[in-house]
Formats: C-alpha cells, sequence, structure tokens
C-alpha cells in the first residue's frame, strides 16, 4: 500500500528538474557542472537542491571546498530518480516506436557464460516471433549490471544477485550454477600433467575477469588461502574472442566453463588442465526490478528466455 505522505511529496514537491539535477550531481560531484549539464544557472540548481533537501528534511550532499558528495540519503535519491527518469525515457520511446510502427526496443544485460550459450537462442527466438524488436546487449560483471538494472538501464539482466541491499529491489529467477575448468592451448607445458599443484599455477600468465566479479574474488581466495602471492602476470577481460586469441597464441592460462569453448577443445585447439580446483560459481539466473511492468519486447524476451533455458536443461 502506497504511503499518504509519499504520494504527497511527489504530487507537490518533486519537480522532473529536481530528478535530471540529482542524477547530474550524481556524476558531476559539483553544482556548476551538474547546473550546465542540466541547463540550469547555478543559483537556480543551488534553489531546487536546497527545496528539495527542505521537502525531505534532511540532507542530500555534503559541501565540500570542492564540490559536493552525496549523503547515505543523497545516493538513494540519485538511484531513484535515475531510475524515475529511464522510465519516462522509455515510455516516451515506446510512444514513437508504435507511432513509427516499430515494435519496441529492450536491453538485456549478461555475464560471460549466458551471453554465448543461453541468450544467442533466445534472441533468435525472439526475432522469429518479433523480427522487429530492437535487442541491445550489454556483457559484463553481475554487480555493474545490477546497477544499471537498478537505475533503469536495462531491462533484465542475466547474473546474480550478490548484495542483500539489492536482494529486497530484485527478483532473481535461477536458471543454473557454472563450473570451471583451467583452458589452456593444445601443447602448453602443463598440459597432459596430472601432478600439477597450486603453486605452479600461480606462477603461470593468467587471463583473469575484472576486480569485482565472484570468479575474480574466489581466485583470489584461492592463492591467498593457500599462502601463495596472486599470479603477476595477469590480462583482465570478459571478450570470449580476445580470450580465445591469446590461448591460442601464448601460454596463459583461464578458468572459464568448457561450454564456453566447446568447439575449441573438440577440434583440439585447447586442452583442459587435469586438476579440480573447485571452482563452482554460484547459479545465475534472470534478474528483473521488483514490482516493475515490463514492455511488451522484455516480456517477450523473458519468455523466450524461459523457454531456452528450459530446452537446454532438458
Amino acid at each position: 500500500m502506497t504511503d499518504p505522505r509519499s504520494d504527497r511529496f511527489v504530487r507537490s514537491h518533486l519537480k522532473t528538474r529536481q530528478l535530471v539535477l540529482l542524477v547530474e550531481l550524481g556524476r558531476h560531484g559539483s553544482i556548476l557542472h551538474a547546473a550546465q549539464a542540466a541547463n540550469l544557472t547555478q543559483p537556480a540548481a543551488s534553489k531546487l537542491l536546497a527545496d528539495l533537501e527542505h521537502a525531505l528534511g534532511v540532507k542530500l550532499f555534503d559541501r565540500l571546498p570542492r564540490g559536493v558528495a552525496p549523503t547515505w540519503y543523497g545516493e538513494v535519491m540519485i538511484r531513484r530518480a535515475g531510475a524515475a527518469l529511464a522510465e519516462l525515457d522509455a515510455g516516451h520511446q515506446e510512444v514513437m516506436e508504435l507511432l513509427s510502427g516499430l515494435a519496441g526496443r529492450v536491453a538485456v544485460g549478461s555475464v560471460l557464460t549466458p551471453s554465448a550459450t543461453l541468450l544467442p537462442g533466445a534472441v533468435i527466438a525472439l526475432k522469429a516471433r518479433q523480427p522487429r524488436v530492437h535487442v541491445a546487449i550489454t556483457v559484463d560483471t553481475s554487480k555493474l549490471l545490477t546497477q544499471q538494472l537498478q537505475n533503469g538501464e536495462l531491462d533484465l539482466v542475466i547474473g546474480r544477485v550478490l548484495d542483500s541491499e539489492s536482494a529486497a529491489q530484485l527478483s532473481f529467477e535461477p536458471l543454473t550454477d557454472e563450473p570451471h575448468s583451467l583452458i589452456v592451448r593444445a601443447g602448453h607445458p602443463l598440459a597432459g600433467r596430472s601432478d600439477l599443484r597450486l603453486q605452479e599455477l600461480a606462477n603461470q600468465a593468467w587471463i583473469l575477469p575484472p576486480g569485482g566479479s565472484i570468479l575474480r574474488d574466489r581466485l583470489t581466495s584461492l592463492f591467498l588461502t593457500a599462502g601463495l602471492d596472486q599470479p603477476q602476470q595477469a590480462v583482465e577481460t570478459l571478450s570470449l574472442p580476445v580470450i580465445t586469441r591469446l590461448l591460442a597464441q601464448s601460454d596463459m592460462v583461464v578458468a572459464l566453463p568448457e561450454e564456453l569453448v566447446k568447439g575449441y577443445l573438440e577440434t583440439g585447439q585447447l586442452t583442459v588442465l587435469d586438476i579440480d580446483l573447485g571452482l563452482r560459481m554460484d547459479a545465475y539466473g534472470i534478474v528483473t526490478r521488483r514490482g516493475h511492468q515490463l514492455s511488451p519486447g522484455a516480456e517477450l524476451m523473458l519468455t523466450c528466455l524461459r523457454e531456452q533455458a528450459q530446452r537446454k536443461a532438458g
């Protein structure tokens, strides 16, 4: 049930320009630069912010010698303002698409493995039903993708919910987990050996996911728990074409689900090292905003993802 005090605040005090200003303050950390980005004068921006803080009864930004920094209250309002503006933009876009005869747009975020396995089949199925739906795909870590989902930049995500604060605002529909193997080129000095030790792996050059990803954290924990330093030679990337090219042309090591490079393993270009590090990721799944009404295109994408997941499981 909607709090009537909240309803009065939105109807009586909140202005669209304040939403825009909040987002720009979050981006720039400066009232002057935020005002310029929002097409406001600095005095007008300062007044809008002061009015909003007065209406809420809290301080949203700390005034610093150079710029401003959001308080906890400010971070909440910046996030919500971004989501509200994204909803308004999406509404405008849907109206324009209906006027022009298009069938809508859906923005999907995905972690690496389902982006190369589950998602392509779902997109093909969607296009077979509604070829004019525009699909935009972002591949990144779960943390960044869920932030974009909460901000309204994505319609749905195939990934993981990693913190309890986000879990209260998101719905999660689990699909499957990701057992990881260590992959190298055929002919790698460590290939074919059954006596590999973690110490030897720590001395190898690695291809790693970006910091903040669950796999990166688990690899870090693996080495630290064994009293070993992190690999000193490393390349960070989530790009599968880059990963496979680096593996083919060097002695680098990467932790990946075998499904991602199945074709390379079957043709003998790549091989799996004979060591089990127990690298199983938490289950990934379909993540949406709790209580949010998906557009028709996003709803169709959700249906296609579920159908594709059922086919793969069966």
